[in-house]
């Protein structure tokens, strides 16, 4: 039996999409110069790590599997934009079009793009080795 890559454990999953969803909002912070960095980028990133966290639950429940690979990685995507839109329009924050569209693209490279490099990573450990 193989051991699978420190990133297919679940803890690991969720803590790297926590981690990108805070650097979602860190740069985003940063390039409209806000003030105050760490209160600003937890009241910026809360209502999009709720759809992160609905996400991994979704899938959790429905799929009765962990949201490793790209496929599954979609719906905490999914819900990560739409959660995090929902709550920021409930609480009297900005959710311009642009925003949405700026934030679904960024999100889906963050959330999405490590799931398809791993997934990539694995297809070559084990195709077989030319010589």
């Amino acid at each position: 039996m193989t051991r699978s890559p420190w990133w297919r454990r679940p803890a690991v999953a969720l803590l790297l999409d926590v981690l990108l969803v805070l650097l979602f909002a860190a740069v985003g912070r940063a390039s409209h110069d806000e003030a105050s960095p760490v209160v600003g980028v937890l009241s910026t990133a809360w209502p999009f790590l709720v759809g992160t966290g609905l996400g991994w639950l979704v899938v959790r429940v429905v799929r009765r599997a962990w949201p490793l690979d790209v496929a599954p990685g979609v719906t905490v995507w999914f819900a990560t934009v739409l959660v995090g839109m929902l709550l920021r329009h409930a609480v009297g924050s900005g959710t311009a079009v642009s925003f949405v569209v700026v934030a679904s693209v960024v999100l889906a490279l963050f959330l999405l793009g490590w799931r398809a490099l791993g997934a990539y990573a694995l297809r070559r450990a084990r195709a077989p080795h030319r010589t």
